[in-house]
């Protein structure tokens, strides 16, 4: 049995501790909220995040970052956003040499860094691991049978993490291709808003399945361009997180796809309080950073318009449509 801490008390880090809780260890969860926090170690529930979804009562909540000393691993569940200033935050003793797993699905804003980057400059000790694929905060919370892929250069770390992590309901498989575990992390996220807007302007099954394949294609050529491995879109953390996202209500960011296809403009959607979409940074981000690679991403472009508010999604497929006729791949 190890001892896992867990920073984030939202839905994922819950989800997580449970996950982490049902293989068996003793799992300490960081939170900002004492209510939160309390109603967690007393009634075994976080109702903001995950309804009246049970948890498991090995996992104990805190607010005070020190007790994360003792843990033999951290997951980071925070938005990408704001992965650095948290790791700003952390007291210098939390940070010695152990695994930590980063969950977040997005790029920098500022610095259009990767959320490994971030830890590297800010944790610099941290054995780093990402974990990603096709996973619904409900479903890993009920223990719902789950499969992710976790992705780590340090072999030793990524046999002990997926060890203490994995258990009946959630099953890591192992690659050491991190960067594009990351990248596909982040473009799934865009992906999915299109997606959404294709099914909020009625413009049917075909053209989403159609939208998925494409980004298949497109999302193999990013990665491979920024040094990642192309087979790695053909994993959980590719295809698998891709086609979850851009099919499924679930999805923030397929929702709020949904709302800009019916002609939403971004700062109404944001007022709906459907929660966050990291997508929804990360499309600019993703947008420069194609442009600078001179890489041809022509959805990740139309995405930026969409979002920019620049043309609808009806004329952005009528656009994809009648591009010059070439083969497919």
């Amino acid at each position: 049995m190890s001892k896992v801490g867990v920073i984030g008390a939202g839905a994922w880090g819950t989800a997580l501790a449970q996950a982490a809780a049902s293989a068996g260890n003793q799992v300490l969860l960081i939170g900002r909220d004492e209510k939160i926090v309390g109603e967690i170690n007393e009634f075994h529930r976080n109702k903001k995040y995950l309804s009246d979804q049970p948890l498991l009562p090995v996992i104990s909540a805190g607010v005070d970052f020190l007790t994360l000393i003792s843990c033999d691993l951290v997951i980071l569940a925070v938005p990408a956003q704001k992965t650095r200033t948290l790791l700003k935050s952390l007291p210098k003793s939390i940070k010695s040499k152990k695994p930590v797993v980063l969950t977040a699905k997005g790029f920098e804003r500022k610095t259009l860094a990767l959320q490994s980057q971030v830890l590297e400059e800010e944790w610099p000790d941290a054995e780093a691991l990402t974990l990603s694929g096709p996973s619904f905060a409900i479903d890993v919370a009920a223990q719902k049978p789950t499969a992710i892929t976790l992705a780590s250069i340090n072999e030793k770390a990524l046999n002990y993490v997926g060890q203490t992590l994995a258990s009946a309901s959630f099953r890591p498989y192992f690659s050491t291709d991190p960067k594009g575990v990351e990248l596909c992390g982040g473009l799934k996220n865009i992906y999915a808003l299109a997606c959404g807007a294709i099914e909020g302007a009625g413009l049917g099954l075909s053209a989403r399945s159609a939208f998925i394949a494409r980004a298949m294609v497109e999302m193999g050529r990013i990665v491979e361009g920024f040094g990642g491995e192309r087979a790695t879109i053909n994993t959980l953390a590719g295809i698998g997180d891709l086609v979850l996202s851009c099919t499924s209500e679930q999805s923030r960011n397929y929702r709020y796809g949904i709302e800009l296809g019916k002609g939403k403009l971004l700062a109404e959607i944001l007022d709906q309080n459907i929660g966050l979409a990291e997508g929804v940074a990360s499309t600019a981000v993703a947008h420069k950073m194609v442009c600078e690679a001179k890489i041809e991403a022509p959805l990740v472009k139309a995405v930026n318009h969409l979002l920019d508010g620049d043309v609808d999604i009806s004329t952005i497929v009528e656009q994809l449509m009648t591009r010059p006729l070439k083969p497919e791949g």
